[in-house]
């Protein structure tokens, strides 16, 4: 995931779909709805909308079903360790990283109710 311009602070930035046959999904979606695509590696791609612009989201190659609840949602962070002890203190349980990716770094939590999310930071 490239850094996006224009992230705000805990807010709502960019949205991941699992799929299990990354090109059948880059066909529908461009098919159905003009979306482009920025290819990351052969298990990922970065969407735009019909018109081009950032990425607001990306398809995740997992070989599995999608996740329980649906898509990824992923949060914008100005500082991922900070936000990282908030979810902690709040009652949320990481489930991942935080690791490294091309955009930055990033971690995915679950909330009190079992919903999975990710916090993103570029750096």
């Amino acid at each position: 995931m490239p850094v996006m311009t224009g992230s705000r602070h805990h807010a709502i930035d960019y949205v991941e779909l699992t799929v299990t046959d990354l090109a059948a999904a880059k066909r529908f979606y461009a098919e159905a709805f003009g979306w482009e695509f920025t290819d990351h590696g052969p298990a990922y791609a970065g969407i735009r909308g019909a018109e081009g612009g950032p990425e607001v989201g990306g398809l995740a190659l997992d070989g599995q079903p999608p996740r329980p609840g649906g898509p990824l949602v992923l949060l914008f962070s100005d500082d991922l360790d900070r936000t990282l002890g908030a979810v902690e203190a709040a009652g949320g349980r990481v489930t991942q990283g935080p690791y490294a990716f091309p955009g930055g770094r990033r971690f995915h939590f679950a909330d009190p109710s079992g919903n999975e999310l990710g916090v993103w930071a570029e750096r």
